[in-house]
């Protein structure tokens, strides 16, 4: 059998990045890292396989509603699948939603590679010239710096903090910092 070639399929890319949708060989790499304690340091539990697989459908219904979505992301070349990079619209209600959140999740094995903020601008780039959004929103736990660097160095704008509305109010990742972005300002 072929293997797969997954570069014919890339929505679009970056330099390093392809962005996809997902594919069912996706499941168990995306599952592992939602039980990885480094990367959901600053999300409120470790998911099961279960839970994993829950939130691979949401994505897959994301998609079906809205025609984008979380893009499975891979490194050019390796056709290695490397976490998510991508939109989706906000499922509580506070002062700044409704909104489309623009997020990632990456495996540890990019961190600190830079490719958090090449694939949040292409992303942001997709999101404002291709699907004609307006305005993007992003928001983190206020204690996750690193976070807030990426989403800063995508240009993105400190509108504020909010208590997270679904997390308990004992819960040390409710306070979050608010931003974003309007295409006039994006470059």
């Amino acid at each position: 059998m072929p293997k797969f070639d997954c570069v014919k399929n890339y929505l679009f890319k970056s330099k390093r990045i392809g962005f996809r949708k997902w594919n069912d060989s996706d499941r168990l790499p995306f599952s592992e890292m939602n039980s990885d304690p480094a990367v959901m340091e600053f999300f409120p539990a470790l998911l099961s396989p279960e839970e994993s697989d829950n939130f691979y459908n949401r994505i897959q219904d994301h998609f079906r509603e809205f025609g984008f979505g979380l893009y499975a992301v891979d490194i050019l070349g390796s056709s290695t699948f490397v976490g998510y990079v991508g939109f989706q619209k906000t499922r509580f209600d506070a002062s700044f939603t409704p909104c489309f959140e623009i997020g990632w999740r990456l495996a540890p094995l990019v961190w600190g590679k830079g490719i958090a903020t090449e694939a949040g601008l292409r992303c942001l780039d997709y999101g404002f010239f291709e699907l004609e959004l307006k305005k993007i929103c992003s928001f983190t736990a206020v204690a996750n710096t690193r976070a807030q660097r990426v989403i800063e160095k995508i240009g993105m704008s400190k509108i504020g903090e909010f208590e997270h509305p679904k997390l308990e109010e004992e819960n040390w990742l409710r306070k979050h910092v608010l931003y974003n972005i309007e295409r006039p300002t994006f470059n």
